[in-house]
Parts: C-alpha cells; sequence; structure tokens
C-alpha cells in the first residue's frame, strides 16, 4: 500500500477531525468550553442564591421561581424577536445571546454592590438572560450546518454536547468551591465573564453576514413553527423529544425521595448518582460522533426505548450496586440524542430557516421538562416515587415503540430524505 492510498491514523481518522481542525469553529471551541464551564457552575449557584435571597418561609417557591426563570422565558423570546432575528446568520444569533446573557448576569453583582439586590429583581434579571436562550441553542447549530457539508453535522453536534456534558459534570463542585470561598453571586459574576468571551469569540472568529432582510418577511415572527407544521418528519420529532423529556422531568423529584426513603441513601449517595449520569452523558456524547453512517430516525427511537430500559432497575427497587450503573447507561444513552436530533433538523432544513426551525423546537421543548417535574409532585405524593420511576420507565419505552411502529407503517423511515446521514 502507498502512502497516499494509507488511511489515515488518528486523530486524523477521528469523525471529529473535521470539525476540530476546520480553521473557523476552531476558533470557537474554546469559547463554547468557557462558556459551558461558566453555566455548570451557575447549576449550583443560581438556586444557592435565591436559597440566600428568598425570605425563609418561602424559600422553596423562590428557587423553583429562580430556575424557571433562567430558561423559560426564552420561549417567549422566540415569538417576540421572531421577526427581528429571521435572516441573521448563526454566529450572529449565538453572539447576541452571549451578549444579552452576559449583560443580564453582570447586573446581579452590580446590584448587590449597590446593596439593591432583591429576590424579585434577581428573578427578573434571569428571566432577562434567558430571553434569547433558543435563538442563541439555534445559532450555534446553524453554524454548523453553515461551515460543514452533512456528513460532518453529527460529530460537531456531538462535540457540542460533549462539552456541555463536560461541563456539568465538573462545573458544580467547582461551584461549591468557589461558593465557598467568595459567594455565590460572584460565581454568577464569573459565569457573566465566561459568556462575554464567548460573545467577543463570535464577534471576531466568524465573518458577520447579513443573509436576507428580516423586514421583508412579515409572517417571519412564527416562521419556523411553520415549517415543522408543514413537515411531518420534523412534526414527529418535536412529538417524540416533547414525550421524551416530559417523562423525564418527575425523575428530579422522584430519585431524591427514592434515593432517601427507599434506599436508605443520604445527599451524597443522591450526588453520586448524578454524577454517574454526568459521566455516562460523556461517554455517549464522544460515541455520538461516530453514529454518523447510522440512519437518524431508527437511531433516535432505540434511544428513547432504550434509557426507558436503563431507568427500569430503579423503578423495580434494584439495589445500588445495579441501579448505579444502570442510572449511567441511561445518561450513556440519553447523551446522542440531541445530536441527533439536530443532525435531522440540519439535514432537513435550509440554512436560510434553520434558526427559525431550531428556535421553535427549542421553545416547546424547553417547557417539556419543567412541565414533567411539576407533575412529578403529586405524582409521587400518590403512588411513591419508585412507583413513579417505574411508570416513566415504561411510559418511555411505550414512546420509543409507538413512534417506532407508526414510523414503519407510515414507510417515514424508508421514503424521508432526511431518513439517514450516510
Amino acid at each position: 500500500m502507498t502512502t497516499d492510498t494509507a488511511k489515515p491514523g488518528f486523530p486524523r481518522s477521528s469523525p471529529y477531525w473535521p470539525v476540530v481542525s476546520h480553521p473557523l469553529l476552531r476558533r470557537v471551541l474554546p469559547g463554547l468550553a468557557v462558556s459551558a464551564l461558566g453555566d455548570g457552575m451557575a447549576l449550583v449557584a443560581v438556586t444557592w442564591l435565591a436559597l440566600q435571597l428568598a425570605p425563609p418561609g418561602q424559600r422553596g417557591t423562590w428557587i423553583a421561581i429562580a430556575v424557571a426563570a433562567y430558561t423559560l422565558p426564552s420561549a417567549a423570546g422566540t415569538i417576540v424577536f421572531g421577526r427581528l432575528l429571521s435572516g441573521r446568520s448563526g454566529a450572529q444569533l449565538a453572539g447576541w445571546d452571549a451578549i444579552l446573557r452576559a449583560a443580564a448576569l453582570a447586573a446581579i453583582p452590580a446590584a448587590h454592590l449597590a446593596g439593591a439586590l432583591t429576590i424579585g429583581l434577581y428573578v427578573t434579571l434571569l428571566a432577562a438572560s434567558s430571553l434569547l436562550h433558543s435563538w442563541g441553542s439555534a445559532g450555534r447549530f446553524t453554524l454548523i450546518a453553515e461551515l460543514l457539508p452533512h456528513r460532518h453535522h453529527l460529530p460537531a453536534n456531538a462535540l457540542v454536547s460533549t462539552i456541555a456534558g463536560t461541563a456539568t459534570v465538573v462545573g458544580p463542585p467547582l461551584a461549591g468551591v468557589l461558593i465557598g470561598y467568595a459567594g455565590a453571586v460572584w460565581v454568577i459574576a464569573l459565569d457573566a465573564v465566561t459568556f462575554a468571551v464567548l460573545a467577543l469569540t463570535y464577534r471576531l472568529a466568524i465573518p458577520a453576514v447579513d443573509r436576507t432582510d428580516p423586514a421583508a418577511d412579515p409572517a417571519s415572527r412564527t416562521a419556523g413553527f411553520g415549517v415543522i407544521r408543514h413537515d411531518r418528519s420534523l412534526l414527529g420529532l418535536l412529538a417524540l423529544s416533547v414525550g421524551f423529556f416530559f417523562l423525564f422531568g418527575p425523575v428530579y423529584v422522584a430519585m431524591p425521595i427514592h434515593v432517601a426513603e427507599d434506599l436508605g441513601g443520604s445527599a451524597t449517595v443522591l450526588g453520586v448518582y448524578y454524577t454517574a449520569f454526568g459521566v455516562g452523558g460523556v461517554v455517549g456524547s464522544v460515541a455520538a460522533g461516530y453514529l454518523r453512517r447510522w440512519s437518524l430516525w431508527p437511531t433516535l427511537v432505540g434511544i428513547v426505548v432504550g434509557f426507558g430500559a436503563a431507568l427500569l432497575p430503579l423503578g423495580l427497587g434494584a439495589p445500588i450496586a445495579v441501579s448505579l450503573p444502570a442510572f449511567a447507561l441511561a445518561g450513556l444513552i440519553w447523551a446522542p440524542y440531541m445530536a441527533t436530533s439536530m443532525a435531522l433538523f440540519q439535514r432537513s432544513t435550509s440554512t436560510t430557516m434553520l434558526p427559525q426551525v431550531l428556535a421553535a423546537n427549542g421553545a416547546v421543548t424547553v417547557l417539556a421538562v419543567p412541565l414533567g417535574t411539576m407533575l412529578g409532585g403529586p405524582l409521587v405524593t400518590a403512588v411513591g416515587a419508585r412507583q413513579t420511576l417505574l411508570l416513566c420507565a415504561a411510559a418511555t419505552v411505550a414512546l420509543g415503540v409507538f413512534t417506532g411502529a407508526v414510523a414503519i407503517l407510515r414507510r417515514g423511515i424508508a421514503t424521508s430524505p432526511a431518513a439517514g446521514i450516510g
């Protein structure tokens, strides 16, 4: 075999090489990593600062409001800013989201220094910071579609998920150390700095390009929803995602009670479960890049069924020695879902409409987990924590099986132009 025909060795043979070696994307990835670490720390800091600011008898309520404020307003932002942001490039959308996040979060320590930070102002600033979140997420994946051919979309999406997943493992314990040293408000200030770094990265690394005149399309405010509504494959994907995320919501309520009451464990044991899930998620995100030749719809259905099956040991009351590895496996199976579903959107939608479509998808799916979590409270009260986990696991398996059956009956997998990557 000659040198010209020899198969390239690692890392050039990796599906991630075209992503990390791309002349523009390689400039953005460090900024994404820094920002993801800041968001990983914010998972702890946002709730801890709410705990400190809330009146003693209302802490639980205000913590829930703060968590919701950090995510849910993005659904409204998708519609409110739809006409303004239509036709913008992926880098512009992601950059503006980073700018707003940096400014709103920086206002929190500024108000603290001025002695004006109340729980009401805190929640308001968190809500303001999240208004463009769906557009920012859409911008990241649109940028990938703009810069890379279809065959590299899944590895690029998986790399973004890997960065985020790693941050959720490293960020929370780091936040705990920093909160003990300086306080939660300064961890949020650090998060603001990371978003400022990300905004500067987008501004300097990617040339600014306006692809269309946003004022030329009077219906652009909800154009993304219209595209999804008229595409059977994308509508089915949205329904699957909403169901999948909704059924995971009650797990957040059931897991702490299951560990404490059914397994007799401590908060440390609960932390080990979540760490195992996070580590499994990082491994699954890395593995997702190697699935680029798999058909997308069967992969998504398999993820849903596999995730539900991995949750079954917890619902069946298995001991920690069994349920802990099963929860780690659930994290591994869960992780490729986002990268794969984004690849389906990227293949099915033009880059011109992709930001609106992804923002619309994000506006709907961002509501699914909180709604499922809200259901978790009365469900756990009615049937118990272990039984709630069992119901969620069984319903998730059923959702995947039903979706697969419908896809086969309608020949969606065989006839859709977005059926596969290869």
